[in-house]
């Protein structure tokens, strides 16, 4: 007799059945409406932005401040973010920023003014700021401490600040502000685009123009590119210069002046954004004369290569010709037995009983017995020239667009550490009627280590400026 085969009861399996349908029920749902779930709760921020102003919606420059806080527990290095700032352009006005001041240095900012492929209502153009490796990393809950930048038409006109998106008056101490975006390895992690984009949002269009990161800054090495408003801008006298407006020589003593000193766009095929220009000007009189010059505060330069690009002049901007004008590149330090002096001057109509144009280069012993050495080089040098001084060894070279024009050794030699300087004089003068000279000067570049050749030193100088550093400064003083 066959054995009965035993079924599992009807009422025991449905209740799993069920149980199975309603799990995957929930799951469909809880996975349809996790996207709205998330918009409601989302991740916090890795770092937050905070801003300040205190410039009026218009006014000679956009003073934007920006504080950064790492809201992850890790450490937050800043050579990881980057910075925009979101502006309309007035009329389209070409723009420049520079750095006034920050904990770490303003030699590890670095800025450029970038278009948008697409305009909006409110922004057209961004400040994007970034920084180097030696800006250090912000710890856990750590903030930045104030970034203090400026923003300026080239033209120097007053630029209008009520259609930029990112600028707001009324933040006049630091506060979060989201129409400033922040950018962790070129994603947004922090605030809105113009388009409306923000961090949670699928497409990250930020990460598809993320820049490089910068490469570290060299060692010994001083490079401006005179990005500035005028005399008085503040980033000038933080970034180490003097305007001088003291007494004494050389040329019409006691007429230095800081209204020759300012800061044009350039005008010439070798020259790219401001150029730094100094203006002689005269009416014949000692009363009616200005002389200008920029040097640096600190003495702290002498062995290494010393270049500028620089534009010299065969004629008066205005007025009549025939002046003894001197434009000089040159450094100079020490006392005593210490003195140390190199010089570049340029006289396009002579001096001193010689005939112009005239390049002379000149290295000192002695100033009060007038010891030094030097040659003179008979040619107009009536446009932009690379010059160059390299000091090794006790030996002095002075070049000239790649060419070596004298060199001097033995006690001819520095010394002490120098400054570097720029001057427009004159040597007298000899005729009255109201004139004006102009000297300009496109970059300073400066590097302790090595003796460079004048393309080398270009291409450091292009380096730097692709990469929005108009000027950064690691040269140690001695002690």
């Amino acid at each position: 007799m066959a054995s009965p085969r035993r079924r599992t009861p009807r009422r025991r399996v449905w209740p799993k059945i069920r149980l199975l349908l309603l799990v995957a029920v929930v799951a469909a749902g809880g996975t349809a409406l996790y996207p709205v779930w998330k918009a409601a709760n989302p991740d916090p921020p890795e770092l937050r932005v905070r801003y300040r102003t205190d410039t009026p919606a218009t006014a000679a420059a956009a003073k934007p401040s920006f504080e950064v806080f790492n809201d992850t527990g890790k450490p937050l290095p800043l050579s990881d973010v980057t910075l925009r700032y979101w502006f309309t352009a007035d009329n389209g006005a070409s723009y420049a920023f520079n750095c006034v001041n920050a904990v770490f240095g303003c030699s590890n900012v670095a800025g450029r003014i970038v278009a948008m492929d697409k305009a909006t209502g409110s922004a057209d153009h961004c400040l994007e700021v970034r920084f180097t490796a030696a800006a250090g990393s912000l710890k856990p809950g750590a903030n930045s401490k104030g970034i203090d930048l400026q923003l300026f038409r080239t033209d120097h006109k007053k630029l209008k600040q009520s259609d930029d998106r990112s600028f707001d008056a009324e933040m006049t101490s630091y506060k979060a502000a989201e129409k400033i975006t922040a950018y962790k390895r070129g994603v947004l992690v922090w605030g809105e685009e113009p388009d409306g984009t923000t961090a949670g949002d699928q497409k990250k269009t930020a990460a598809k123009t993320a820049p490089e990161r910068l490469p570290a800054r060299p060692a010994g090495v001083l490079f401006d590119d005179f990005t500035y408003q005028g005399p008085k801008d503040p980033a000038l006298f933080k970034h180490g210069w003097l305007v001088r407006t003291s007494k004494g020589g050389p040329g019409v003593e006691n007429t230095w002046s800081a209204s020759g000193v300012s800061f044009p766009t350039a005008d010439g095929s070798h020259a790219d954004g401001q150029v730094l220009n100094l203006r002689a000007s005269t009416d014949g009189t000692k009363a009616g004369t200005k002389q200008a010059s920029l040097g640096t505060a600190a003495s702290k330069f002498r062995d290494g290569t010393y270049a500028a690009r620089i534009h010299f002049s065969d004629e008066p901007a205005t007025g009549d010709s025939g002046d003894h004008v001197n434009q000089t590149f040159y450094t100079i330090g020490g006392k005593g037995s210490k003195y140390s002096e190199l010089d570049n001057e340029y006289m396009p109509n002579g001096g001193w009983g010689r005939p112009g144009p005239k390049l002379d280069t000149v290295t000192w012993f002695d100033h009060k017995t007038n010891d030094r050495v030097y040659r003179t080089t008979n040619k107009s040098l009536d446009t932009w020239h690379t010059v160059l001084i390299r000091v090794k060894d006790g030996v002095v070279a002075y070049w000239l667009d790649g060419k070596k024009l004298f060199l001097s050794n033995g006690k001819y030699a520095p010394r002490a550490d120098m400054s570097v300087n720029f001057n427009h004089w004159f040597i007298d003068l000899p005729f009255k009627g109201e004139r004006a000279w102009d000297m300009k000067v496109d970059w300073l570049y400066y590097n302790a280590n090595e003796t460079l050749s004048a393309k080398q030193v270009q291409s450091a100088v292009d380096g730097f400026t692709d990469e929005g550093m108009n000027y950064f400064d690691t040269v140690r003083e001695s002690r």
